[in-house]
């Protein structure tokens, strides 16, 4: 499996966030501008399907239904699948899609700090998802999140420390 059979589908999260100088708050970017730095970088293309463009504390459980269907529509053509998602509510979309039962790989990612701010963590976590996803062969629902790997079940954010931990 190479990368260019990886979905990417941006959510939206703090990983999209960029300073807005007029509100003096970070907003969604919409348009992939991380991913597409991120890839330029890599010298790589990969397929990106943007979508909801929010902070995931505020989706609600249509933004996961939209998800969802993204995913089933593209089933025939992706056997994997990456989101980068809100860290807040991740475990909560990745147990929903879980719940399908889906026959694919599905890669949940995300940030902490947002790609605008310091793209460290932001490309560590796409690059982690990306060698996760790729080395995959058991479907299912994972986080790759700080240096962190595993079933939606077992990767979980510590709200104390900032970090994702297994």
């Amino acid at each position: 499996m190479n990368m260019e059979n990886i979905l990417i589908v941006n959510s939206g999260g703090t990983f999209n966030k960029i300073y807005n100088r007029v509100s003096g708050k970070l907003d969604i970017d919409t348009s992939s501008k991380s991913l597409l730095e991120i890839m330029n970088k890599w010298l790589c293309k990969f397929d990106v399907i943007e979508t909801i463009g929010k902070d995931s504390l505020d989706f609600i459980d249509s933004d996961r239904e939209l998800l969802l269907s993204i995913i089933l529509e593209n089933a025939n053509k992706y056997k994997k699948i990456i989101i980068i998602h809100g860290t807040d509510t991740m475990h909560i979309s990745s147990d929903y899609l879980d719940k399908a039962n889906l026959d694919l790989v599905i890669v949940f990612t995300g940030a902490m700090t947002p790609y605008s701010i310091d793209s460290t963590e932001a490309t560590a976590n796409l690059c982690s998802a990306m060698g996760y996803a790729t080395s995959m062969h058991e479907a299912g629902v994972y986080v790759a999140m700080n240096g962190n790997f595993g079933s939606q079940k077992s990767i979980k954010k510590d709200r104390l420390n900032g970090r994702f931990t297994s």
